[in-house]
């Protein structure tokens, strides 16, 4: 099989010839530091992996819309340890909002959320700029440019990350949001309803996609985070309704729990999603027991994730690494798998790396 047929089948939840693998992001940080400032092809390259390379939409706006969101942000230095500073204020014809944050070399954070009570979500609703047009050149160039050696994976248009959820979390904050769910149940399931609108007005624009699969989710829907029973009333109807519109756009659905997911298994099974990642290890703060979520719904969830890059890359040696993704590799005797590591790294020796696609391609399947 090629690299491409090798990922495709994966994802439809069968058997390879061997055992696919990528990785959640490179991170530029380690691609500078460690990799000579290599681009995520050349870093695929070099250790010999299939592509999975991620491309989104570009989207255009109405001036008219841009004009009422206007954005002025503010550099406010260095602090103490190196972390460059900035705070943001968006002005619109009803009022303002703020935000502030910050970033050094490895990652950028949000140190203030936007979105701070009802009345700013409202201007966020009523006067954040929508496209009204979809470029999908990014997505064909990449595709073209992978040929038969990878996929591209996409993210869906959400002010936050994957689904309606996880984006109101990223706008409030996890813990306010969970707050907001107890103390004023209604008006969450407003804010979420029209956060899904926009999702799928948006996702009609991705007809004629090459984009192979799509990300959704996210780590606030982990039950490391919330409860089966708060992902059932505010994640469980908005994600099934958003997976439907990404499945009728074209697109595999990988749902994003990069936390505990063993009592979510049978949620996202229902929640129309293809398959589940991050499928994070107890040791990196999870609770993913790869073999037995592969006995529960491997029948019919795909899995991407499970490697401990912590022990793996940063900690460990390649004859470690190579142990670790053999037990991976026995954990999915029936393929819909794909070993990667379970969230993005920073530092390890490009050995171990190595190590790691090389012992994936030595991973046959009977």
């Amino acid at each position: 099989m090629t690299p491409r047929e090798r990922f495709l089948t994966a994802l439809n939840n069968e058997k390879p010839d061997r055992l696919p693998c990528q990785v959640h992001g490179w991170m530029q940080y380690y691609l500078n530091r460690y990799l000579d400032g290599m681009d995520w092809y050349q870093a695929y390259e070099k250790f010999g992996m299939g592509y999975a390379i991620y491309v989104s939409p570009d989207y255009k706006f109405d001036e008219k819309d841009l004009a009422k969101w206007q954005g002025k942000r503010t550099d406010l230095g260095v602090d103490d340890q190196g972390n460059h500073l900035w705070e943001e204020i968006i002005e619109t014809p009803e009022g303002s909002l703020h935000h502030a944050g910050a970033w050094n070399d490895i990652t950028p954070w949000e140190t203030e959320v936007l979105i701070k009570n009802e009345h700013d979500f409202e201007l966020w609703n009523k006067y954040s700029p929508m496209p009204i047009a979809a470029d999908l050149s990014r997505i064909r160039e990449a595709r073209d440019r992978i040929g038969d050696k990878g996929i591209v994976r996409s993210h869906p248009f959400s002010p936050g990350q994957g689904s309606p959820w996880q984006s109101f979390c990223t706008m409030v904050g996890t813990e306010e949001a969970i707050m907001m769910a107890m103390d004023n149940p209604d008006f969450l399931h407003y804010a979420l309803g029209e956060i899904l609108k926009k999702t799928l007005r948006v996702t009609e624009m991705w007809k004629g996609t090459t984009a192979d699969m799509v990300e959704t989710g996210g780590g606030a829907g982990s039950n490391t985070v919330i409860s089966p029973n708060m992902f059932k009333e505010f994640c469980l109807p908005y994600d099934q309704k958003q997976h439907a519109a990404l499945h009728e756009a074209g697109v595999k659905i990988v749902y994003h729990l990069c936390g505990g997911l063993m009592q979510m298994l049978d949620l996202v099974a229902e929640n129309g999603a293809d398959g589940l990642e991050t499928m994070t290890p107890p040791a990196m703060g999870g609770d993913c027991d790869l073999a037995e979520a592969t006995r529960r719904v491997g029948d019919k969830l795909f899995f991407i994730g499970g490697f401990d890059q912590n022990k793996g890359f940063e900690k460990g040696n390649p004859a470690t690494v190579k142990e670790m993704v053999n037990e991976l590799h026995a954990a999915c005797p029936n393929g819909g798998y794909i070993c990667s590591p379970s969230d993005h790294f920073f530092y390890g020796d490009p050995r171990n790396i190595q190590a790691f696609a090389d012992a994936a391609s030595e991973c046959y399947y009977d």
